[in-house]
């Protein structure tokens, strides 16, 4: 019994310390939406938080130590949201929609990403090289799948890359553009999501009645 008590304590320690760790991890993602990096300290931090000060410093060494990991972990729950909002597309196009719309959608929920993402450049550049790195190679991997079954003819391997980047980019620009507010992210028009699949379907290529084939979970920007 001694022995059950005892791995029962430990476990609720363990849940508490990931309960703290998430709360600095949100609070983190507040606080720099609202005052960006250079004015988040903390202090202000840990109050969001609701823990100590002293606390901060057995889940993180320092500010920067935080910093380093917050862009990561906010584009990880960004590509688990992507995974399960695209898990039933049937081709390459239904995919790049349901992805899409994804995006905005979480952006609904976590309104501070794109400061969070823009200023990470100069104040977290390594969170901000991860970051792109494991969106480029899901995002590459994701159309390798689609490009495999002949959904994406009339490009070469070489140029899937640049379809990423194409895409990526017309999703930070429209943000700017139709979504963007000084109250915080606004629902993406959905002409706007027609015009940008009107695009894409023509720049791909894509011809139902020859390219689509059903695709499996797999296929999610957002899947190992």
């Amino acid at each position: 019994m001694a022995t059950t008590g005892k791995r029962a304590r430990r476990k609720s320690r363990e849940q508490r310390s990931e309960e703290i760790r998430a709360a600095l991890f949100r609070a983190a993602e507040e606080v720099v939406g609202e005052y960006g990096y250079r004015d988040a300290s903390i202090a202000r931090i840990t109050q969001r938080a609701g823990v100590a000060q002293g606390t901060f410093y057995l889940y993180f060494k320092s500010r920067q130590e935080l910093f380093d990991q917050l862009l990561p972990h906010l584009g990880q729950e960004l590509m688990e949201y992507l995974k399960q909002r695209v898990r039933e597309s049937k081709n390459v196009i239904d995919l790049e929609e349901q992805g899409f719309r994804g995006f905005f959608e979480f952006l609904q929920f976590n309104p501070s990403f794109f400061r969070i993402l823009n200023e990470a450049e100069v104040e977290a550049p390594k969170a901000h090289a991860v970051h792109f790195e494991r969106l480029r190679s899901r995002y590459m991997a994701a159309l390798k799948r689609s490009w495999n079954r002949g959904e994406i003819p009339g490009f070469d391997e070489r140029e899937l890359e640049v379809l990423v980047y194409i895409f990526m980019a017309a999703r930070s620009y429209l943000y700017l553009r139709y979504s963007k507010t000084d109250q915080g992210p606004r629902p993406l028009p959905d002409w706007v999501v027609h015009t940008y699949m009107k695009f894409v379907k023509g720049g791909l290529g894509y011809n139902p009645s020859t390219n689509e084939r059903h695709s499996d979970s797999a296929d999610a920007p957002g899947k190992r």
